[in-house]
């Protein structure tokens, strides 16, 4: 298989070059040639291959139709060397919560359980696959790779924790400045090790991501320095999302005529974009609903058709942090499915309107018009006094305990489940990391992984420096070697 960018670069690459380039030379993101696509025989090979061998062997059949450019015995290994019990807490790896909650008569909803790997998060799932990934093809090409990225909490704890004394694999991540939960701040920042670099940087997530693409567009200085990313402009890791969606998808149904609808929490669109390949490949997959907290950029796309970027500004500082983001980086791949693939047109808006007015506007486009039918989303958005009714509603109905941008899933949720159509909200984080709204909405801390206990007294390494895409440029060049 080879990938193609949505900005239209001729290149046509496999998927391990890919894998250490992030972006495309052109500023594009990387989406394959062609989706495979799967039919119902297909679909029941893989239910089988999921009740009979579990999610490690799920993932490997998944992964496999679009990586053809290493060893299948390989893939496989490194499938199985990832998703075990002792990594992710259960045998099911991502296990169904039902929840009973006030959703219309006959409609269930139930959490799929994300969080359970080694920092908490929904992104340890691709991220420890990643790391593994790395490892492997750097050392097949003895080669060293440094990776550059930006968090607004979760992604940059997860791909420390993956890559941490990983042979070959630098990673320098930057994070906005005091804007994340205390407990996202010790889990990074409390890692010592000589491959791991954090950076904190006086702006909003937006900016990170700024300055990480600038750096990324740099060719020159990309090649010299090996630069590579983790974040979901990197195609490995959103193709190692698509398979939980396939594992939720055959977990809530009994056979494959029937269909399920999932909602994302979503600030980068990267885990709800996941869903939109599942379903581009033929899982039986009703609606996509996004959720967004008060930053509801992608809210008002599929309202409108109007995608207006925020200023920082204009970016509010809320109670569920992951989120607070109004650059969502991995939605031009979907708009590039939504176009028909047209790669001028999604350069034109990307590039040039974006830079220059900082929207664009679908909203009389046929294809927009036609793409709630076609490609199955809606959307919502949830506010602080949401999060805490929802917060409270679960725990007084379940007895169960949902982090603040699960809890935004859930409350957008609800007035969308349709009866005889399982509606899963993807689990984002366990509640602990953000204990303080939790305090607010119930009373009491969540329970605490005995391994966290004490974490936010841990010595801390962390260099805090400007809005500076140079500044940041001498750091990497400086501790490169």
């Amino acid at each position: 298989m080879r990938y193609l960018s949505t900005r239209g670069h001729a290149d046509r690459k496999r998927f391990c070059e890919i894998l250490l380039e992030g972006l495309a030379p052109d500023g594009g993101l990387y989406l394959p040639e062609q989706y495979p696509t799967l039919n119902a025989s297909d679909l029941d090979v893989l239910r089988h291959v999921w009740t009979s061998q579990g999610y490690a062997a799920l993932a490997f059949e998944i992964l496999s139709l679009y990586i053809d450019d290493n060893p299948a015995d390989d893939l496989k290994a490194l499938c199985q060397k990832t998703y075990t019990e002792a990594v992710f807490g259960t045998p099911e790896i991502v296990p169904l919560k039902a929840l009973k909650t006030q959703a219309a008569a006959g409609a269930q909803i139930s959490l799929e359980a994300l969080s359970n790997g080694p920092t908490l998060a929904f992104k340890d799932m691709a991220m420890q696959l990643l790391g593994n990934l790395f490892e492997y093809e750097l050392a097949r090409r003895n080669e060293e790779l440094n990776i550059f990225g930006a968090t607004s909490g979760d992604t940059g704890s997860a791909a420390e924790y993956a890559m941490r004394g990983k042979k070959g694999v630098r990673v320098f991540m930057t994070s906005p400045h005091g804007r994340m939960s205390p407990f996202q701040q010790a889990q990074m920042f409390s890692l010592l090790d000589d491959n791991i670099h954090n950076i904190a940087l006086e702006g909003v997530f937006d900016d990170c991501q700024d300055i990480v693409k600038a750096v990324s567009n740099d060719l020159a200085f990309k090649r010299q320095y090996k630069i590579g990313t983790v974040n979901s402009i990197n195609w490995a890791r959103l193709l190692a999302q698509v398979v939980y969606y396939f594992a939720g998808y055959f977990q809530a149904t009994e056979n494959n005529s029937q269909k399920v609808s999932f909602t994302v929490p979503s600030g980068n669109f990267g885990n709800v974009c996941a869903g939109h390949v599942a379903r581009m490949m033929g899982l039986p997959i009703d609606q996509l609903v996004v959720a967004t907290n008060e930053n509801d950029v992608l809210d008002e796309f599929f309202r409108t058709g109007i995608y207006r970027v925020r200023g920082t500004a204009d970016t509010h500082e809320t109670s569920s942090p992951s989120m607070d983001i109004s650059k969502a980086s991995n939605f031009e791949r979907f708009v590039f499915d939504l176009l028909n693939r047209d790669a001028a047109r999604v350069k034109d808006l990307f590039h040039d309107q974006l830079n220059q007015k900082g929207r664009f506007d679908l909203g009389q486009d046929p294809l927009f018009q036609n793409a709630q039918h076609k490609f199955g989303f809606a959307s919502g958005k949830s506010t602080h006094a949401d999060r805490l009714k929802t917060i409270q509603a679960v725990y007084a109905d379940n007895q169960v305990m949902i982090d603040t941008h699960t809890a935004d899933g859930v409350k957008v949720a609800v007035p969308l489940a349709k009866p005889g159509i399982p509606m899963l909200v993807l689990e984002t984080a366990l509640p602990i990391k953000f204990a303080e709204t939790l305090v607010e909405a119930l009373g009491r801390e969540p329970d605490r992984p005995a391994k966290f206990i004490g974490i936010e007294s841990l010595p801390k390494k962390v260099k805090v420096m400007p809005l500076s895409v140079d500044v940041v440029k001498d750091y990497i060049a400086q501790n490169c070697h």
